[in-house]
């Protein structure tokens, strides 16, 4: 996998910082988080959510203003700020322990964390992009899902191990943003931010069939954030280890074909991916409400691994064609910060259905946007090659 991501001597190492990164930050927020600051610190639940919320909002929100630095200053500049950034935010959150801190912390770190995303979006070569964002997502993804299961076995061992195997992971990335070489992302041409504004304005004007997916997609998966443990418990009726289960049987699906529906997916078109890939995801919702055994729950969380696959790479490879090549810090930052629109949303969204209409009302929910959104495709084209400008 790495060996491909090593064509590109500048994305091995961003690759690794992502790595590092989502490692980090999956650790601290899921598992090291919760249980420090309820069970050390004294705070409430309200107050770990206040900050595990402001973190992405924070992070959503920064996405456009990093996007036009990384267009006007060095990538090595602006990963060596965020990765400064984001460890003043980390050691803040574990040595001060007011809560107000802790908030505001936590979208320190958000803030710091925003700019690596789009480094490595920025660094993706044109020809097979589909492929090689299959590559990244599932660093991503072993990063984000790797960091909580070894962070709750270190804390079994005390916290400040935890802690500073987290500064430790996160000292390394900075030190692999070293060997990133001094240069922007875009290498055009001087363009004023107000034109920058009017082109990228333009540019969303003409990619209009791909909004409702920007939002409702990540709305939908936001939804089921705050009620998934909750709905295993009093629907599925399982255990926690159980639960478990369900969740790795649907992220192994989602790591293991990654790769192999990115490379699929740039040979035969995007467009059916997105239709099968959304189809399947809210069909699979659909029967998990219905089903009331543990290996039906872990065969439907497979497919839902496998049907993300699908989507991921043809997705953010199909946003690829309408970001303008000198703009592309900026242009990725902006998509972001629409598609971070349902991540505010959905989870707002699913906790009131799920306290007024109990859980699965939430995953009905979700699975009726996702089936919209693959209804939606059937009939409206998606794929277009834009001119780049």
């Amino acid at each position: 996998m790495l060996r491909k991501i090593a064509m590109d001597k500048d994305v091995l190492p961003l690759a690794l910082i992502l790595f590092s990164v989502e490692f980090v930050r999956g650790a601290y927020l899921v598992s090291f988080l919760p249980t420090y600051a309820t069970g050390i610190l004294g705070l409430s639940v309200a107050v770990v959510g206040a900050a595990v919320s402001v973190h992405y909002v924070s992070d959503t929100a920064i996405k456009c203003l990093a996007g036009y630095l990384l267009d006007r200053f060095s990538l090595r500049l602006i990963l060596h700020s965020g990765l400064f950034v984001s460890l003043l935010g980390l050691l803040a959150m574990y040595y001060f322990p007011q809560a107000w801190v802790l908030i505001a912390a936590a979208a320190v770190f958000g803030i710091g964390v925003s700019p690596v995303w789009l480094v490595c979006l920025s660094k993706i070569k044109e020809e097979n992009r589909a492929s090689q964002m299959g590559i990244l997502y599932t660093i991503w993804l072993v990063g984000l899902g790797s960091g909580p299961v070894v962070i709750n076995f270190l804390i079994d061992k005390g916290y400040r191990l935890s802690f500073w195997l987290m500064v430790g992971l996160w000292a390394l990335g900075w030190v692999l943003a070293l060997r990133m070489k001094n240069e922007v992302s875009s290498k055009q041409t001087y363009i004023p931010l107000r034109r920058q504004a009017e082109l990228l304005w333009e540019r969303m004007k003409t990619m209009k069939p791909l909004l409702p997916g920007m939002i409702l997609q990540t709305a939908a998966a936001g939804m089921l954030v705050p009620i998934l443990p909750s709905f295993a418990a009093n629907t599925l009726g399982v255990s926690h280890s159980g639960y478990s289960l369900i969740l790795m049987a649907g992220g192994a699906l989602t790591v293991l074909f990654l790769i192999p529906m990115g490379k699929w997916s740039d040979r035969r078109g995007r467009k059916w991916f997105l239709i099968f890939g959304f189809g399947a995801m809210a069909a699979a919702l659909f029967l998990l409400t219905r089903v009331t055994t543990l290996p039906a729950a872990v065969l439907i969380a497979a497919v839902l691994g496998f049907a993300y696959s699908a989507v991921l790479p043809a997705w953010n490879a199909l946003l690829a064609d309408y970001v303008p090549k000198n703009q592309q810090g900026l242009g990725w930052g902006l998509f972001s910060s629409v598609e971070g629109i349902g991540v505010a949303i959905g989870p707002v969204i699913g906790g009131w259905l799920a306290a007024a209409f109990h859980e699965p009302a939430a995953v009905l929910t979700s699975a009726a946007l996702l089936g919209g959104i693959a209804l939606f495709y059937c009939f409206v084209p998606v794929e277009r090659v834009m001119e780049h400008g």
